[in-house]
C-alpha cells in the first residue's frame, strides 16, 4: 500500500465517520418515536378495552346516593 493509497482510505473512513456522526442522532430521534407511539397505542387500547368492560358491568348506587335517598324519604314521611 503505498501512500496515496493510505491517504485515500483515510478520507474514506473520516467521511464515513463524519457521516455517522451526523446522522445518529436523527436515527435514535427516530428510534424514539417510535417507541413513544408505540406506547401511546398500547395505552389507547387497553384503556378501550377497560372502557368495554366497565360498560359491561351493572352500576351500583354510591353511598352518597343512598344517603340522598333515606333523607329524602325521612321527609316525606314527616311532611
Amino acid at each position: 500500500m503505498n501512500a496515496d493509497q493510505a491517504q485515500t482510505l483515510l478520507a474514506m473512513i473520516v467521511v464515513l465517520g463524519m457521516f455517522v456522526v451526523l446522522a445518529l442522532p436523527s436515527l435514535i430521534g427516530a428510534a424514539r418515536d417510535r417507541r413513544i407511539d408505540r406506547q401511546i397505542r398500547e395505552a389507547q387500547e387497553r384503556d378501550r378495552t377497560e372502557a368495554q368492560k366497565s360498560s359491561s358491568r351493572s352500576t351500583v348506587p354510591s353511598t352518597a346516593t343512598w344517603y340522598a335517598d333515606g333523607r329524602r324519604s325521612k321527609k316525606l314521611v314527616n311532611s
